[in-house]
């Protein structure tokens, strides 16, 4: 745990009258899990950006992903580090019902799916080798197949590891198998185990405990983000074998979270909030990535992630390592403030929604307005937006790096940005569902063990 402790002497010093005034509340805890894109967070905490707010903010590690949600909706928690899916999911009543919203994005890409050495060796015959002799990335899950049939027929389940039903990473996964032929199974209302007509067993395991559970022989992979595929590397239990920068460039992942209720009974708040995490994300990106090591150290301190810095360095520093010495340049694999990254983009909302409804846990078609409306429900680049111009008008922040005239949907993603070279326009939720070859569509639904419709 880390705590501003100032006396009020010392607060009212630093701070300005008028300033300290606006807040409707000054003194707030957060909650995040231990993974490199809680950054933002960490780096406004150590780098002063909450106190120059007049913010005084505890920074608390939570157990896992259930724990946090339930902290921010019960008030333990005025905010979190969150899974993209999760403020999504609450407020459409898929788990816990309340209404959550993100007026800031955390990152881009950071993920990675990681396999058992044992499975390694066994999907190795299967994949096109460089020049070099070294692996062609990316490593399409085709080459999983045969592994999958294996184990099949030796009455043994394949079964693979994410963090949370409605997370990134379980979707990157299904996305991954589902681009190589392989069904991850399907929710249904009566039955959410996710593994109705299952070609491979996803369950959840919590992001630190990924290695262990693998090394222990549970899983036969896992999807999660860094240090945690590294981690496996380093301890030379498992290979990475595709990051979600290839499954699709640039894509969403973590938000911070806030309730509904919270930005409404305190506005001013809210913005000072997402105005340090900006500066938060500024900083971890700008020249060239030049404050990634200060960053990596911050990062490995045990009241954070806690893993070895060298194994931080391995992904927040522009490289990704695959199988052991398998070093390669991958420059945006972690991405705070480029690209727009920051911004809540409602068409970012909408993927998810859409994957929700892929698998099942949307259990109903719904019309693009509805996929429309619940991403504006969710995401709040409005709130953004104010905080950006605050910043500008500063001079903390440069006009030309937001998208101001944006309609809060990015420009379609073309098909060569992703695995399976399927382009996804947010605007059309419903033609990109029908685009995909495996997945819900139309007015399909799961109704027992198979799909109907």
């Amino acid at each position: 745990m880390k705590k501003l402790l100032i006396a009020l002497a010392t607060s009212t010093a630093l701070i300005s009258p008028a300033l300290a005034q606006d807040l409707e509340k000054d003194e707030l805890t957060f909650g995040f899990i231990k993974l490199t894109d809680m950054a933002p967070l960490a780096v406004a905490y150590e780098q002063g950006y909450f106190l120059d707010e007049g913010l005084f903010v505890t920074l608390e590690a939570q157990a896992n992903w259930k724990v946090l949600l339930d902290g921010v909706i019960g008030g333990q928690l005025d905010g979190a580090h969150m899974l993209a899916g999760q403020p999504l999911a609450a407020t459409i009543g898929y788990g816990t019902e309340a209404h959550i919203i993100t007026p800031f994005s955390m990152d881009l890409n950071g993920n990675g799916i990681t396999v058992s050495n044992e499975v390694w060796e066994m999907m190795k015959p299967n994949i096109p080798e460089n020049a070099d002799g070294l692996p062609q990335h990316p490593i399409s899950a085709e080459a999983l197949v045969p592994v999958v049939e294996k184990f099949n027929s030796e009455g043994k389940p394949f079964n693979m590891g994410m963090v949370f039903p409605v997370s990134t990473h379980n979707y990157e996964l299904r996305y991954w198998l589902a681009a190589g032929g392989l069904n991850p199974g399907y929710y249904s209302p009566e039955n959410i185990s996710g593994q109705i007509s299952a070609d491979v067993m996803l369950s959840v395991t919590p992001p630190p405990q990924m290695p262990a559970t693998l090394e222990a022989g549970t899983i036969s992979g896992y999807c999660v983000g860094e240090p945690w595929n590294q981690q496996a590397v380093f301890k030379g239990i498992g290979v990475p074998v595709v990051t979600d920068y290839e499954l699709w460039k640039n894509n969403p992942e973590k938000v911070f979270g806030i309730t509904a209720e919270f930005a409404e009974e305190n506005p001013n708040t809210t913005k000072a909030v997402v105005k340090a995490l900006i500066r938060a994300a500024m900083w971890l990106d700008e020249n060239d990535n030049a404050n990634r090591m200060e960053a990596v150290e911050m990062l490995s301190q045990p009241e954070y992630v806690g893993a070895d810095a060298e194994v931080i360095a391995n992904s927040m520093t522009g490289t990704f390592e695959y199988e052991k010495g398998d070093v390669r340049d991958v420059p945006d694999f972690n991405v705070f403030f480029r690209h727009n990254a920051t911004y809540p983009f409602y068409s970012d909302a909408v993927w998810y929604l859409t994957q929700m409804r892929r698998w099942g846990q949307i259990a109903e078609a719904k019309s693009d307005s509805w996929y429309d409306e619940v991403a504006k429900s969710v995401y709040k680049p409005e709130i953004y937006l104010e905080a950006a111009r605050a910043l500008v008008d500063e001079g903390l922040a440069n006009e030309a790096d937001f998208p101001w005239d944006s309609d809060g949907y990015k420009a379609p993603t073309p098909a060569e940005d992703i695995i399976d070279g399927i382009a996804y326009d947010g605007k059309a939720p419903n033609a990109y569902l029908d685009s995909l070859p495996i997945g819900l569509k139309g007015d399909q639904k799961v109704i027992g063990n198979e799909v109907q419709g």
